[in-house]
């Protein structure tokens, strides 16, 4: 390949991601976290058991059926701010505390999250992609400028 002719094609994606991909990255955010937290609201979710146990091992006296519906309305609430850029460090902070919660499981639920070592089961790989989900907002977070900075 000619050597301008690649360094055009690589200036190319490169603009097309540094001027499309903070908006994809909130978008990507909004859609997973509404999407689920509505499954949740709906009394849709197949995370329901999984919430069940957590719940079960940690605060017993909550009731699942209306804890679903507020981690839901949480998560929809998370995914909505990620849409407005001045909301963006309460967004990440939000996520980040979610996040934590989410990846609990994986310590307090071994029998649910594991099938041998490092070797997780459905759920333990539904719960490891919140990872994933964590760098990009964090990449998201990225995109602030420091408190006090003129724009």
């Amino acid at each position: 390949m000619n050597h301008s002719l690649f360094h055009k094609c690589d200036q190319f994606v490169l603009d097309r991601c540094q001027k499309h991909g903070p908006f994809l990255m909130r978008l990507a955010i909004f859609v997973v976290y509404v999407w689920f937290g509505l499954l949740k609201v709906l009394g849709m979710t197949p995370a329901d058991e999984l919430v069940d146990a957590l719940l079960t091992r940690t605060f017993p006296f909550v009731p699942e059926a209306s804890f679903l519906i507020f981690l839901g309305i949480v998560e929809i609430f998370i995914g909505t701010l990620f849409f407005f850029p001045k909301f963006t460090r309460m967004a990440v902070l939000l996520l980040v505390i979610h996040m934590i919660t989410t990846l609990l499981p994986l310590m307090l639920l071994p029998e649910l999250t594991w099938a041998g070592f490092l070797q997780p089961t459905l759920v333990g790989q539904y719960i490891l992609k919140n990872i994933v989900i964590l760098a990009l907002a964090m990449s998201v977070g990225m995109t602030c400028k420091p408190i006090g900075e003129s724009k």
